[in-house]
C-alpha cells in the first residue's frame, strides 16, 4: 500500500521560499512512491482553538478531536490517516504565521491528554517535520531566541505524533526587486548570491526529509 505524505503551507505565498521547500519535500516523498498533497492554509477559512474543551470532555462525541466545523475540518480528518506530515511557515515577528499557529492549536491540542505524561491520543506513530523560512541570519535567529520557539513546536509535534524534526532556512531572499522597498539593512547582491548558492542546498535538505519520511516504518502501533 502506498504511503501518504501531506505538507501544510502556512505562508500566504504559494510559490516562494516556504512553498518551494515544501514542494521539494513532497518530491522527495514521491520519489519513494508516496502519494502527496500540498495544502495552503491561506486558502481556508478557519479559526484557532476557541477553548470549548469538547475534545477533553469525558464520553463526549468529540473526545480526542476538534469539535469545530469549518474549512480546516477535512484537513484534520485527513491527518488521521496520513503516514507523515510536514508543516512549513515563514517567520513573522519571531514565530510562525498566525494561520500556522491556529492550525497547530487545532491539530495538536485535541490529541494531548491531561494526564501525568501528557500522552497522545493519536493512534499511530508517524514522522512530523517543520520547515521554517526567515529573513534573518542563523546567528540572529539564535541571538533573538527564534530557535527556542522552534524547539517548543517540535516538542509538541513529537509528543503528539512520536517523531519530529525541524529544518531552519535562514537569510532568505525576500523580494523580487529590493530597490522597490525600504530595506537598507540588507545587501541585495549578497541576498541574491545566497539565493543562488545556498537555497538549492536547503531545497535538497527538504527533499531528503520527504524521502526519509516516506521510507520511515514503525512496527509499533502506539507510543
Amino acid at each position: 500500500m502506498k504511503k501518504t505524505v501531506i505538507a501544510i503551507n502556512g505562508s500566504p505565498r504559494k510559490s516562494w521560499n516556504t512553498a518551494n521547500l515544501l514542494t521539494k519535500a513532497l518530491e522527495g516523498a514521491a520519489s519513494q512512491g508516496a502519494e502527496t498533497e500540498l495544502i495552503h492554509l491561506y486558502d481556508l477559512n478557519f479559526k484557532g482553538c476557541t477553548s470549548c474543551f469538547a475534545c477533553k470532555r469525558k464520553g463526549g462525541k468529540s473526545y480526542g478531536k476538534c469539535a469545530m466545523n469549518d474549512d480546516l475540518t477535512p484537513v484534520l480528518e485527513k491527518v488521521e490517516s496520513v503516514d507523515a506530515i510536514i508543516l512549513g511557515s515563514p517567520i513573522y515577528l519571531g514565530a510562525a504565521t498566525g494561520e500556522m499557529r491556529s492550525f497547530m492549536e487545532r491539530l495538536v491540542f485535541p490529541y494531548i491528554v491531561y494526564d501525568e505524561n501528557y500522552s497522545s491520543l493519536f493512534k499511530r506513530k508517524i514522522p512530523a517535520g517543520f520547515i521554517y523560512t526567515m529573513n534573518v541570519t542563523e546567528s540572529m535567529m539564535q541571538e533573538w531566541g527564534y530557535d527556542q520557539h522552534f524547539k517548543v513546536s517540535e516538542r509538541m509535534l513529537g509528543k503528539t505524533f512520536g517523531l519530529a524534526e525541524s529544518l531552519c532556512v535562514t537569510d532568505t531572499y525576500q523580494f523580487d526587486d529590493y530597490s522597490k522597498y525600504v530595506v537598507s539593512v540588507f545587501d541585495p547582491d549578497k541576498k541574491a548570491a545566497r539565493r543562488k548558492e545556498v537555497f538549492p542546498q536547503d531545497c535538497e535538505k527538504a527533499y531528503n526529509m520527504g524521502m526519509r519520511f516516506a521510507k520511515e516504518t514503525f512496527t509499533d502501533s502506539g507510543k
